[in-house]
């Protein structure tokens, strides 16, 4: 497969996302927020493994839709985390702004998309 940027960088956030979940079961001891952040966290890169194989462009932006929906919840957990003080400035800063950056993607991506005619 070619390489595909936001496939590689949401794989990359999904396994940041993993570590930063087993961090917070066993160093904070914070079990539920966590558990929400995991699932809507690796959401993401699988929404994105999907669209690549999307058998129409309405499905792909489809696909590309629901990857940015779990990525703004993904937001919506890691500013809680660090609301909270879960999360450290330096600890949030880094992977809030690596989903930041993911969310940017997927906008950019799903408005060309709706603008091309071509798939």
């Amino acid at each position: 497969m070619a390489d595909n940027i936001v496939r590689d960088k949401s794989k990359v956030f999904a396994i940041r996302i993993i570590k930063m979940y087993k961090f917070l079961l066993k160093e904070k001891r914070e079990f539920i927020i966590s558990k929400q952040l995991v699932r809507s966290g690796t959401s993401i890169g699988a929404n994105v493994s999907e669209a690549v194989v999307a058998q129409s462009k309405k499905d792909f932006i489809a696909k590309m839709n629901i990857a940015l929906k779990e990525a703004a919840e993904t937001e919506y957990w890691l500013e809680l985390l660090h609301e909270t003080d879960y999360l450290n400035d330096v600890e949030f800063e880094s992977i809030y702004d690596d989903c930041v950056e993911l969310n940017k993607l997927l906008t950019s991506i799903i408005k060309s998309s709706n603008n091309s005619t071509v798939f």
